[in-house]
This record gives structure tokens, sequence and C-alpha cells, in this order.
């Protein structure tokens, strides 16, 4: 896509952009294409290492390398009291947005529910990522349980299946 490089610094009033700008300024920082996936379904897990959540897996193809793409969606999940889950985004088999500041854990993003285990946390990201490719580019969530033994949920409570919830993952493509 052809980027504003040849629009002037700064426009005077009554300035007349010639053909050329305009197109540069047409083809620029627009949406090229948008991958989404939506989850109904639960998911559960036991464990302290990241694992996949089914369904929860967007691919991808930029149409040019210096092209960007936001990431955004959200997660209903569930874990038993006072325990802690852990969200992160893999692009390929690289984690990517992940915290640094950590001692023992890092990672996209935590949730818990607090004082009983009846209700779902629903946790939102939004990132921007530049791939530097046009070959197919798969993005998906992992989650992991803070403690072992203890399950941790995708779109139900832990209590109960009786309230399910959903969950999305979204990729845009915006030229640079």
């Amino acid at each position: 896509m052809a980027t504003p490089t040849t629009l002037p610094a700064a426009f005077t009033s009554g300035q007349v952009l010639t053909a050329a700008q305009q197109n540069a300024l047409r083809g620029a920082f627009r949406i090229l294409q948008v991958v989404s996936v939506f989850k109904a379904d639960a998911f559960s897990m036991t464990g302290t290492t990241f694992t996949d959540v089914t369904g929860l897996s967007a691919s991808i193809t930029p149409q040019s390398t210096s092209s960007q793409i936001i990431i955004m969606g959200q997660l209903n999940t569930g874990v038993i009291t006072n325990q802690l889950m852990f969200a992160q985004l893999v692009r390929g088999a690289t984690a990517i947005g992940n915290g640094t500041s950590g001692n023992s854990i890092n990672a996209l993003t935590t949730s818990g529910v607090g004082a009983n285990s009846i209700a779902m946390a629903t946790v939102p990201f939004f990132l921007v990522d530049s791939p530097a490719t046009t070959s197919a580019t798969t993005y998906k969530i992992q989650i992991k349980s803070g403690a072992g033994g203890i399950l941790a949920y995708v779109n139900r409570r832990q209590n109960d299946n009786e309230i399910g919830g959903s969950s999305s993952l979204i990729l845009m493509e915006v030229s640079a």
C-alpha cells in the first residue's frame, strides 16, 4: 500500500492536493482485512503451563511487510475462589505483549474471581503487532492456572456450568 510520504509537511489554507498526493493519502492507514473467531463453547485446563485455548486461534496473511496487525478481543474466564488464571497471546510460537516486570510469571493479562466461584471475569485485550511478513501468520490465546491442580475455564464459571459466556479474537491488518 502507498504511504503518504508525498504529502507536504504542512498544509496552508486553500492548498490543493495533486492527484498523486490524494491517492497516497487514500491508500494509507486503511483497514485492509479483518479476520475474527468467536468462541461460544467452554474450555478448561489444569496446570501451570500455557495451553492453547481450542477455538481461539486465527490466521491472517498480511499484504505488505510494513503492515501492522491490530489484535483485540476478550476472554470470559472462571477460576476457583482466590486463585488466578493467566493468559497470553502467541504469534506463531512466540508470546507477544507479555509484561516483563514479574519475578515468576509474565503474561498479557490475568484474572481472578475474588470471594467466590460463582462469577466469570471478562478480560479484554488490545495489542498492535508488526509481524514484518507477507506469510500466513497465526495468532492464538493460551491460558494457564496460577497453581497446580487448579482448573481454569474459558466461557464458564468455575462453580458449575449454569452460566456460560463467549470469547473472541479479532485481527485487523492496517496499511502503514
